[in-house]
């Protein structure tokens, strides 16, 4: 059994920055694969970033692509997502979610896939 816990989120300024953190307890993160996702008011749930067990392969939505970027430090058993040049449509409340695995190199996009959820962390962005 794996706990995933968000902090990190917050209200920011469009054009400013904030890093989210999902700090893992229970398991160590090293045979999972981890996704950020985020869910807005009357929105189904969306991918926003995704890396594989070992670090090396990584998937973004095409939104945050070059603004976010998703970062895993197994020592402290905590997955990262810094977040630059927010925009008012990235206002949403943010997941992460771990999928155990036993293959690197592979990421997982849909929640489905994933086997533990953090309860969210809400981030607003104003205008």
């Amino acid at each position: 059994q794996v706990q995933l816990v968000e902090s990190g989120g917050g209200l920011v300024q469009a054009g400013g920055s904030l890093r989210v953190s999902c700090a893992a307890s229970g398991r160590t993160l090293r045979t999972y694969a981890m996704g950020w996702f985020r869910q807005a008011p009357g929105k189904e749930r969306e991918i926003v970033a995704a890396i594989d067990s070992s670090g090396d392969t990584i998937y973004y939505a095409d939104s945050v692509k070059g603004r976010f970027t998703i970062s895993r430090d197994d020592a402290k058993n905590t997955v990262y997502l810094q977040m630059n040049s927010l925009k008012p449509e990235d206002t949403a409340v943010y997941f992460c979610a771990a999928k155990l695995t036993y293959y690197s190199g592979r990421y997982y996009t849909t929640a489905p896939a994933y086997d533990y959820w953090g309860q969210g962390t809400q981030v607003t962005v104003s205008s």
